[in-house]
């Protein structure tokens, strides 16, 4: 057979028997997303011209169609109503005339687009949990759903406080993370969210729910009675609730009427727990004779008068009805005192005061307006002779502002603004707690807009002053007519400072005449100045420099020094005495450095008992005894020959040549 006629009829067989394709598809298999909109080309389809395409078969039917070569979806496809296991089919024939048919089949299979949000059953729920639960302890739990099936939930807690956490992200296990306190806190508002994302993640499409969760807690029944008035302490994770006790007093001999009146107030006890609020009942721990206790109240009252001598103490029980195991204890000491027939009562029945409103705090309440006088309450006993008991107490009832002192005084103790303060009162005999009251109003006035200084009014500062200048005017008047009269008697005082030096210088200094030796003679005065001591020693000094005799000035000048005197008062601020000479007229003979010693030409036994002194001689007789008349005569004597003899040697210095140059030349 000839080659070129098997070529033809293979040709001529495979056109009739449809060898040749007329229209192909890139993929069988395609993935289209769930969520479209109509239309959507789920494929196109590759054909030669005048190919004709139709959809022969689907599965399942009516969501798909073909648009020329298009094979689009005329439906909108979801994933959650999609079965993976089972595509969808379309089976479509292209034909062509001339032409064998050509079929494709086409498998599609959705793909699941995150569009659904994590759901929770409900949107609000509610937990009740019991306090004081163990931090960890699991209280709660809340899932979500979410329609897109193959979504990981993730969870997350907004616990304000800190109270409750989640186990972890991918279980909402709601847990305890603070001790819960039901006196401390009874309601907490949580939030759990629910998101189909990573918490971390950075994916901008993140579809989240929550649900809003009330936390109830609950009081459970771990607190015994608190016994009121009480204080709170914290200790640890306890509150406890500590009492002062109970105080009163009762009559001896005598049956009080009535529950007894007791401080800080009657006996009462309420439960710890305060959500539980159990009823309360109450007993003595021991039976007692003489009171007895109401079990419902807790009044206590007497049986039989009370015969025996205080102080008495009762242990009283509070426990709780429902389960006695709770319970708490107490004390109620009770005073046994005398009765008395008649309680303290306040002298006014009522009391009214004045303060102004920049009176400062503790400043005293005054008695009107215009006075200075404090206000004062008094009180007043029947059962004392004089009325005035000394065991009574005064208190303010109700109120902040206002104090009162023992002595009855009243005190603002804080600031109040302008107006009328209404208190009451009350006086309290502390021996048996009888007490009466009164009223007290304090009208509290306008600031005082006049100048004050230091407090004090103008007023009074200018009255003050006007005072002291009048007596500064009499001082002044005063102290001219004390210069006038000095200057008058000029001379005298001249005498008198001249023979106060001379005295001084003598005895070495302001002390006692015993601290030298004084002296009176005839032979240093002037004849011209009879009063002036130190005269004649200046006119026999210039004697003796006019003569020339050094030796002779040399030892007057020595002796100058000694008694300190000058030719008059203005010089003996000149001379500087003090620098080289300390004692000088002596008793006894000194050889200790820095003295200088005068001795007579006949020595003054030391152990000798009579004083010698030389007194300076002011025109008016001495006053001495008879006795020592022949003394001071040898004395003068003695001096006299002294300065005489100026030659004998007679004065001896204890001091080196150095300090005579240095007196010389300050003379």
């Amino acid at each position: 057979m000839d080659f070129s006629f098997c070529i033809l009829l293979i040709f001529t067989i495979s056109k009739f028997t449809g060898g040749q394709n007329l229209c192909s598809v890139e993929k069988h298999i395609i993935f289209f997303p769930e969520n479209n909109t109509i239309e959507a080309v789920v494929t196109s389809l590759k054909a030669e011209a005048g190919v004709t395409a139709k959809i022969m078969k689907e599965v399942p039917v009516g969501l798909f169609s073909i648009n020329g070569f298009d094979v689009v979806a005329i439906t909108v496809l979801d994933f959650e109503t999609f079965n993976p296991e089972n595509p969808y089919e379309v089976d479509i024939e292209c034909t062509k005339d001339g032409f064998s048919p050509t079929t494709l089949n086409l498998k599609i299979i959705l793909v699941n687009i995150n569009d659904n949000a994590p759901v929770f059953d409900v949107s609000e729920d509610t937990l009740n949990i019991d306090e004081l639960q163990k931090v960890d302890t699991i209280v709660g739990r809340f899932t979500a759903v979410d329609a897109d099936k193959d979504d990981q939930i993730f969870y997350r807690l907004d616990s304000p406080e800190g109270d409750f956490g989640l186990e972890d992200a991918f279980n909402p296990n709601i847990l305890v993370k603070k001790l819960l306190d039901y006196e401390k806190i009874k309601k907490i508002t949580i939030i759990l969210y629910a998101q189909d994302t990573p918490l971390s993640s950075t994916v901008t499409v993140s579809n989240t729910g929550s649900i809003t969760i009330t936390v109830n807690i609950v009081d459970v029944d771990n607190r015994p009675p608190w016994f009121q008035p009480c204080t709170e302490s914290q200790i640890g994770t306890s509150t406890v609730c500590i009492g002062s006790g109970y105080t009163g007093t009762v009559n001896l001999t005598q049956q009080a009427t009535g529950p007894l009146s007791l401080m800080p107030g009657p006996v009462r006890a309420t439960d710890g727990d305060k959500g539980i609020n159990e009823p309360i009942g109450y007993r003595f721990l021991e039976e007692n004779e003489i009171f007895e206790i109401n079990p419902d109240t807790g009044d206590i009252t007497t049986k039989k008068p009370v015969d025996v001598a205080g102080p008495i103490t009762l242990m009283v029980m509070a426990y709780q009805k429902q389960n006695s195991d709770q319970y708490a204890t107490n004390t109620v000491i009770l005073r046994v005192v005398s009765g008395s027939k008649h309680p303290p009562k306040f002298v006014k029945p009522n009391y009214e005061g004045f303060i102004s409103e920049d009176a400062g705090v503790d400043s005293l309440v005054l008695e009107s307006k215009t006075s200075n006088r404090p206000l004062r309450v008094q009180a007043t006993d029947e059962d004392f002779a004089n009325g005035l008991n000394p065991d009574i107490r005064f208190e303010v009832i109700g109120g902040t502002d206002f104090n009162i002192t023992p002595e009855g005084f009243i005190l603002m103790v804080q600031e109040v603004s302008q107006g009328s303060v209404n208190l009451q009162m009350r006086v309290v005999d502390t021996t048996n707690d009888e007490s009466s009251t009164t009223s007290l109003t304090v009208e509290v006035t306008p600031e005082d807009n006049r100048l004050r200084v230091g407090g004090y009014r103008a007023e009074d500062m200018a009255a003050v002053g006007a005072s002291l200048a009048v007596v500064i005017v009499l001082c002044l008047v005063g102290i001219g007519l004390l210069a006038h009269h000095v200057k008058s008697h000029n001379s005298d005082w001249k005498k008198l400072s001249e023979a106060s030096v001379f005295r001084s210088n003598l005895g070495g200094g302001s002390g006692d005449p015993k601290e030298g030796v004084q002296y009176t003679n005839d032979g240093f005065r002037h004849d011209g100045d009879s009063g002036s001591v130190s005269s004649g020693l200046a006119a026999d000094l210039q004697m003796k420099l006019d003569s020339g005799a050094k030796s002779s000035t040399e030892q007057t000048l020595n002796t100058v020094p000694q008694t300190r005197a000058a030719p008059d008062s203005s010089s003996l601020a000149s001379v500087d005495i003090e620098k080289e000479v300390k004692p000088i007229l002596t008793k006894e003979r000194r050889a200790e450095e820095g003295y200088k010693a005068v001795w007579f030409k006949e020595d003054i036994d030391p152990n000798t008992k009579e004083e010698v002194v030389i007194i300076p001689d002011t025109g008016e007789p001495a006053d001495h005894d008879e006795d020592d008349d022949d003394d001071d005569e040898d004395d003068e004597e003695h001096i006299n020959t002294d300065l005489d003899e100026e030659a004998a040697g007679r004065f001896t210095r204890d001091s080196d040549s150095e300090d005579e140059e240095g007196l010389t030349s300050d003379l």
